[in-house]
């Protein structure tokens, strides 16, 4: 997501959000020296004393995840450190987080750290929560509770848990815990099989940059995809793929069931009318030919659509170029 990150964090606590989440060093830091003063945890486990120092310099709740972490956050704490961390257990997602069911090694780690560490959350991440009633997110959802059940036997109580994104906040109500992180649904952009009538916000915006009257049989666009079947009056847009326009993450499904469910998408896909749009004076309009780098055209046939007319676009901001000037109305 890039609404901008400053600018999209004083939204959300303007609308009372009272912790941010972040994925990086950088943008946690960025956060601070745009004097906001929220608490912010890093998602990530870190494992660099030089940057764990700065995050505890910038009073950034910090990730444990690993017993590395922990030792590094136990050096800096023995400095004199007043340190806020989240632990992390990963269920099955793979990436960063205690395993699961080394409860030995999370037990252990917990008490093993510095009195002034103040374990303030503890949290884990779904994998596949866009799917309704699937059997892995409640094998995930099991396993964080059995962590958590094995905590409290050993006299460990952790007051915020947290495991649901936006798809499993959604699905899954009966899995909110007492926090959730929500990201792609603030947008209106969550996958999520539940539609609860979410807008998309964020729109891109340009201007018609050239009209022009073509002949039938003329090519537009790379490879001569399209051919005009008639004399087309076209518009030229400034604004392509460089932008973020029409791209999105490469499918890295391999499971069958995730073949079968793309294939079936693709094959509803073939028999259905797809075309990209763009939206002027109200009106939508056909992108023709291949949408290029930095330009697109339109079919303008028949309209009155001049020069300089304001053309708006709708982009997924997660892939929106950070070059490109952001407004807030």
């Amino acid at each position: 997501m890039d609404f901008g990150l400053v600018q999209y964090s004083k939204t959300l606590i303007e609308n009372g959000i009272k912790i941010l989440a972040v994925a990086t060093v950088e943008e946690a830091i960025e956060l601070r020296k745009s004097k906001i003063e929220a608490d912010i945890l890093m998602l990530s486990t870190v494992n660099n004393i030089e940057e764990l120092k700065i995050l505890i310099e910038n009073n950034i709740i910090i990730t444990i995840g690993s017993k590395k972490s922990a030792e590094f956050a136990n050096e800096m704490a023995k400095k004199g450190n007043n340190i806020r961390a989240h632990i992390k257990i990963d269920t099955g997602f793979g990436r960063y987080g205690f395993v699961y069911n080394d409860f030995r090694t999370i037990v252990e780690t917990i008490e093993g750290l510095e009195k002034n560490i103040d374990i303030e959350g503890i949290f884990s991440h779904f994998s596949i929560s866009y799917y309704k009633d699937n059997k892995w997110t409640k094998e995930q959802f099991n396993r964080f509770i059995k962590v958590l059940e094995v905590l409290k036997t050993n006299s460990i109580e952790i007051k915020l848990k947290h495991i649901c994104n936006s798809p499993g906040f959604i699905n899954y109500p009966e899995m909110h815990l007492n926090a959730a992180r929500i990201g792609s649904a603030f947008l209106g952009r969550v996958a999520a099989e539940k539609n609860i009538g979410l807008t998309k916000i964020g729109k891109f915006e340009t201007n018609i940059s050239e009209i022009k009257t073509i002949p039938k049989g003329f090519n537009i666009g790379y490879a001569n995809a399209y051919k005009t079947k008639k004399e087309t009056k076209i518009a030229v847009i400034p604004f392509g793929y460089a932008e973020g326009y029409n791209i999105g993450p490469r499918n890295d499904m391999f499971r069958r069931i995730d073949k079968l469910r793309t294939f079936y998408r693709t094959v509803k896909s073939f028999f259905k009318k797809q075309s990209l749009t763009v939206m002027i004076n109200e009106k939508k309009y056909d992108i023709i030919g291949t949408l290029g780098m930095y330009h697109a055209v339109i079919d303008i046939t028949n309209s009155d659509v001049q020069i300089n007319d304001l053309v708006q676009i709708d982009i997924n901001p997660i892939y929106l170029d950070r070059q490109i000037r952001r407004e807030y109305i």
